[in-house]
């Protein structure tokens, strides 16, 4: 009797263990700037993938499990992010590894193996640098174009309607140099001539001297390889010292925050590349998903722009993988599920992996700004 009613006891202790572990929630990990120049950047990254999550756990989650967002602040420094996400895979034991912001806070995760140690993907980061790009880490997946692919764009369509005389702004660390480099052969490529570059330090904007530089040189159209702050604030000293030019960001700079910094009437005629479709659009299917999920969920002290859609777009593939990978993944199989995503249809954007290329999209469009500080196609 007493055997019979422990042999009970025991089973129902280890259906408890087993359904708690089968219910255990799906950790995903993000380490970005939460505070400093980029704290808008890195805020409205783990918006859109909070609500993707979101709308999936609303829905029964994952095969049974819910998905937890773990975040963390690394003021955009890069020996933050790597002291971060090791801390985090300590405690928090991610599945995988979402939304960081930073090409050299990137290059640092990979440089110090962080990923390959813990055998971790990382996917959607903030960051469309050609380094990355070529170095195809076994577990880091980009869902943007790449910075190369949005400069060809600019060059591309300026030197179509006449403009020949380029100039860059560029931050001075690796995303910044990346990109210039990106930015020479493109000028060069489309028939165009570089007249001037002028440089600024990661986390200011100190961008004085390069504005005198720049405007010195008289370009017709000037690149912008900066983050949001640092673009307002070249543009607002540029045209107050007579620079004529034609300003075009790329898509790290954030339209609806430089009208905020320094208003609709001086962010007039800015023209940005984007990554991501259009927030207001109404025919794009993956932009009406975003829009219900907004007016749904309700998410606070944000607002819907392309940033926001970027790391909405990078959490609807990761979910997709994880429904691929079946029951319980772990991460070796979350990654290879990632690397064989072919063709994914996210709703009018298409994602495809492959183990030669984790570079997941070539999606690039130009946007500019108009006198009330809307953007226009």
């Amino acid at each position: 009797m007493r055997l019979s009613v422990w042999l009970r006891s025991a089973l129902a202790s280890l259906l408890t263990v087993l359904t708690a572990a089968a219910s255990a929630d799906i950790v995903i990990g993000q380490v970005a700037a939460f505070s400093g120049p980029l704290a808008p950047t890195g805020t409205h990254m783990r918006a859109g993938v909070q609500l993707q999550f979101d709308a999936v756990n609303a829905e029964g989650g994952i095969h049974g499990q819910r998905i937890r967002l773990a975040s963390a602040d690394d003021g955009y420094k890069t020996d933050e992010t790597v002291r971060l996400a090791r801390e985090m895979l300590r405690h928090e034991q991610p599945l995988a590894f979402i939304g960081f912001v930073g090409t050299g806070n990137v290059e640092a995760m990979l440089d110090h193996k962080v990923l390959a140690e813990a055998g971790v993907p990382l996917l959607a980061v903030r960051s469309g640098a050609e380094t990355l790009v070529r170095r195809n880490d076994a577990f880091l997946f980009l869902t943007r174009a790449s910075y190369a692919e949005e400069i060809d764009k600019i060059t591309d369509q300026y030197v179509t309607t006449g403009y020949t005389r380029f100039a860059v702004l560029y931050q001075d660390d690796a995303f910044g140099k990346g990109a210039l480099a990106s930015a020479e052969q493109s000028i060069q490529k489309a028939g165009g001539t570089l007249v001037a570059k002028g440089a600024y330090e990661k986390n200011t904007t100190n961008v004085g001297a390069a504005v005198q530089t720049i405007a010195a040189a008289q370009p017709q159209a000037v690149i912008l390889i900066a983050n949001t702050a640092a673009s307002a604030e070249f543009l607002l000293q540029s045209r107050a010292a007579g620079n004529l030019a034609q300003y075009v960001a790329l898509s790290v700079t954030d339209a609806g925050q430089v009208v905020q910094k320094i208003g609709a009437n001086k962010a007039e005629g800015l023209a940005l590349t984007q990554v991501v479709p259009d927030p207001n659009s109404h025919t794009v299917p993956l932009i009406r998903e975003i829009q219900n999920n907004f007016r749904k969920f309700k998410p606070k002290d944000v607002t819907l722009n392309h940033t926001f859609v970027e790391g909405y777009l990078g959490a609807k593939v990761l979910v997709e993988a994880l429904r691929r990978a079946g029951p319980e993944p772990t991460r070796r199989k979350l990654r290879d599920t990632l690397e064989a995503l072919a063709n994914y249809d996210a709703g009018g954007v298409f994602i495809s992996f492959s183990p030669r290329r984790h570079a997941g999209s070539r999606f690039v469009d130009i946007t500019i700004l108009n006198r009330s500080g809307k953007l226009l196609r």
